[in-house]
């Protein structure tokens, strides 16, 4: 077998494994930046949000989640001295946008996508923990701001999720370019401080997208940006009970 055709052969099988793979995570409402098909040859990632200014010096203490992390932002930063079972309140304030002057996302839209992400948060984080409209002790304080989102476009984005041949052909769009055809996306800085101290505790900057998955056939212009605000605010609340904080961490505790 000759070079060439040993490249074929290694590309087709690639592609086998990459779509294999996108198979299974087609199933998600949102996913996460993937790499082009250049990038997989190179080893390189997606490159992160690039800075919005919200976070300001923050930003530089961000690290890369790394490969396999899925479950975790693009950029983040946990403070190690951190004691997080002091902490079983929260208080989040209102929602900003922070993207450049050229989004395409009007002030109107801007505001309802920041409204609804307020809105998730506080549903999610009141699972766990108590919200508050004040700093105190055992207060933590949650900022989060969208630094841009694009549109869905529903017609075609029903046809690229429902259509086995056009599913498969977004399928191989995604492994070529990174990302499927038609869907929606958004970016976002969020930082938790100490409400009363106001020593930074985590930050994170992320990007989500839509999927392919069948709960996305009917989506709304903007349906895949709240799906990933609300992959954000259930992650979140989900973390911060893994890292020791809540009510129940607290109450279990003073039980001791």
């Amino acid at each position: 077998m000759n070079r060439e055709n040993k490249n074929i052969k290694a590309t087709a099988s690639l592609l086998g494994v990459l779509l294999a793979g996108l198979l299974l995570a087609g199933c998600s409402q949102t996913v996460a930046p993937e790499p082009n098909i250049v990038q997989r040859a190179q080893g390189e990632t997606p490159a992160p949000p690039p800075p919005s200014g919200f976070l300001g010096s923050d930003y530089s203490l961000l690290q890369p989640a790394g490969q396999g992390s899925d479950q975790q932002a693009m950029l983040r930063y946990l403070n190690p001295s951190a004691s997080w079972s002091s902490y079983n309140q929260i208080m989040v304030v209102p929602v900003t946008f922070w993207a450049a002057d050229d989004t395409k996302v009007s002030e109107h839209d801007q505001q309802v996508l920041c409204d609804y992400f307020y809105v998730t948060l506080v549903q999610y984080l009141s699972k766990n923990f108590t919200i508050v409209y004040g700093p105190g002790p055992g207060v933590m304080k949650l900022a989060v701001a969208l630094t841009d989102a694009s549109a869905a476009v529903p017609g075609l984005r029903t046809i690229s999720v429902v259509v086995p041949q056009a599913r498969a052909l977004n399928m191989i769009q995604q492994v070529a370019t990174g990302t499927y055809a038609f869907v929606g996306s958004a970016e976002g800085d969020a930082k938790l401080t100490d409400s009363v101290s106001g020593v930074l505790l985590a930050a994170w900057a992320d990007k989500r997208m839509g999927g392919v998955s069948v709960k996305n056939a009917d989506v709304f212009q903007w349906g895949d940006a709240e799906n990933a605000m609300n992959y954000w605010a259930n992650g979140l609340d989900q973390r911060l009970v893994t890292l020791g904080a809540g009510k129940q961490t607290s109450a279990n505790t003073a039980a001791r």
